[in-house]
């Protein structure tokens, strides 16, 4: 009899016992899979598609779910759906219908390291679903929830975004320019230039003929793309100083991030607008958001370090790198370029970047402890009004 008891306490695969109806959102273009386990109905789980963007669908199969209960009581619905190309808004939807929903990192669900791993839209709405009741029962490290940034919060990243975009954009041109003339026998044409259409009549190839006409006609249309993405670039620029003249409003951190020298408009917008205007708790939430925290590797005798994980956000990642090797230029002095230049020297001058990236590192924890709470970075100079 004791082992019978026994038996029958033992726990399930899922417990059965929910205070709530669990769902997972499968997202595509052509079809949302919506995944259940509801109270009373054991560990089978429910599917139902509906039409990709048929909101009035999704919140009647919640209809549905809640009406189908056997225990007859009316249970809450909480949500899950993977971040991705859908964005936040489906999000902000159920939030408006008084359902609880997370968004959550995909990269963070643990899943099978075979090499051939069964993937279909079923299993990974299952998966979602067991690693919501994980989080719900408050399990530690068992998946990363995103905090989901406001719409206006949202909008103003798209300004360096899009001038990233658009550089991004230029340089090809101005490569393209450069390899077609390169082929010629033609170097040193810089389409960037003022006088670049000037100087492009002008050019001879490289056994002294002018340039083929067709030749001609290709560049110039090039710079014509050229012209228009260097006016969209100034365009965005202008809508970048205006959104962080007028963000002192909001918050102080631009401004006083501009007040380092060191640090202009763009690198400004981006470190505050990708990273500085989030809450964090402490320093190792804010490297981890950038992806600059440490990854070791240790299993028995075998202990070392992997670098950083690189699981943040790679644009405020990239800056970050690129501010700090700025600050080694305008920043000598302070402790942070000293502790650089230390650590270099223990060094015999090798790992540089791998220390620019410790330093990068540091100075994001330093940073924000600038903005935030006002502690003035030891030795940095500010810029004279």
């Amino acid at each position: 009899m004791p082992v019978a008891a026994h038996q029958s306490e033992a726990p399930t695969a899922i417990r059965t016992d929910l205070g709530a109806i669990f769902v997972s959102l499968e997202l595509s273009r052509s079809k949302w899979l919506i995944t259940s386990l509801s109270p009373g109905g054991g560990e089978k789980m429910s599917k139902h598609a509906v039409a990709a963007g048929d909101v009035a669908g999704l919140l009647a199969r919640f209809a549905e779910l809640k009406r189908k209960a056997r225990t007859g009581q009316c249970f809450p619905i909480i949500v899950i759906q993977e971040a991705g190309l859908d964005g936040f808004w489906i999000h902000r939807v159920l939030e408006a219908e008084g359902i609880e929903s997370h968004v959550v990192d995909p990269a963070s669900i643990a899943t099978s390291r075979r090499r051939r791993r069964a993937k279909t839209d079923k299993i990974d709405g299952e998966a979602l679903v067991r690693a919501l009741l994980a989080y719900k029962r408050g399990e530690p490290r068992v998946c990363a929830m995103l905090r989901v940034p406001a719409p206006e919060e949202e909008d103003r990243r798209r300004i360096t975004r899009e001038r990233k975009a658009l550089t991004n954009e230029r340089v090809r041109h101005v490569n393209r320019v450069k390899g077609l003339l390169f082929a010629q026998g033609v170097s040193g044409y810089e389409p960037l230039r003022r006088d670049r259409r000037k100087r492009l009549e002008a050019l001879k190839t490289g056994d002294g003929r002018p340039l083929p006409a067709h030749l001609q006609a290709q560049v110039g249309r090039e710079l014509d793309r050229l012209e228009l993405l260097l006016e969209q670039i100034k365009a965005v620029e202008a809508a970048r100083d205006a959104m962080l003249a007028a963000v002192p409003v909001v918050s102080p951190a631009p401004a006083m991030l501009l007040d380092l020298k060191g640090i202009g408009p763009e690198f400004a917008a981006v470190l505050w607008s990708e990273g500085l205007s989030r809450h964090f708790d402490n320093r190792r939430q804010v490297a981890a958001y950038a992806g600059l925290a440490p990854s070791p590797w240790q299993s028995g005798a075998v202990d070392h370090d992997q670098g950083v994980s690189k699981a943040g956000n790679p644009r405020l990642r990239t800056t970050l790198i690129q501010t700090a090797w700025l600050w080694l230029r305008h920043q000598p002095q302070s402790a942070l370029t000293l502790w650089f230049q230390d650590r270099v020297k223990h060094n015999g001058g090798r790992l540089k970047k791998a220390t620019i990236v410790a330093l990068a590192r540091k100075l994001l924890v330093a940073l924000w402890k600038y903005v935030s709470a006002g502690v003035v970075i030891e030795g940095a100079v500010m810029k004279i009004a």
